[in-house]
């Protein structure tokens, strides 16, 4: 009587076995890799704000990703500004990497207590080929009035997303003050909170 169990029978299916094992774990890593950018190895967001009339000066604001304490911006009302986005992984500054991937990533931009008017002047390292959208790395603030409602603390909350379906630069009302930029799907790469003050 032929035995299903012989040697050569659970060498064979070991074998078997072994194979649809290593190549589960290969397409895996493979999926894993496909966010350049993995959460974990953002550390930092960095905005360098700027004001418009005083190009030489640039205020870094460092917001430290799971460290907690949110770093707070110094506003004033009738002023513009240019702020540019810097993302780093430890000392190395990993906004490269989100250029290199631009289609693949956009900044959300909310103001909940803030009358700010922001445009995105992304020139075309990160402006994505996909849909012509900016993702937001560089743009231009105008402060209208920094603080909308003094009893309500006011701030910012940049995120930045990955593999969205769909992305849209149009503002849209968030509280006393504006949301710009939306996205469905995708996920978060990483989110900062700035305090805003004048």
């Amino acid at each position: 009587m032929y035995k299903l169990f012989n040697t050569k029978n659970i060498i064979k299916l070991l074998a078997v076995l072994f194979i649809t094992f290593t190549v589960a774990s290969c397409q895996r890593d493979d999926a894993a890799a496909e966010d350049d950018i993995p959460q974990e190895d953002l550390t930092n967001i960095v905005l360098l704000v700027m004001e418009k009339d005083k190009p030489e000066t640039k205020t870094p604001y460092n917001y430290s990703i799971g460290a907690g304490g949110v770093p707070t911006m110094i506003l004033e009302d009738g002023k513009t500004y240019e702020v540019e986005v810097q993302f780093l992984n430890g000392n190395e500054d990993a906004t490269q990497e989100i250029k290199d991937a631009k289609d693949e990533h956009f900044l959300t931009f909310s103001f909940p207590n803030s009358d700010i008017t922001l445009s995105r002047t992304d020139d075309a390292s990160s402006t994505r080929n996909i849909d012509g959208n900016r993702v937001g790395l560089k743009t231009t603030w105008v402060v209208n009035k920094a603080i909308q409602n003094a009893s309500s603390p006011s701030q910012l909350i940049l995120t930045l997303y990955h593999e969205s379906a769909s992305t849209s630069e149009a503002s849209a009302p968030n509280g006393s003050g504006a949301v710009y930029g939306s996205q469905t799907g995708g996920e978060t790469d990483a989110q900062a909170n700035y305090t805003i003050t004048n």
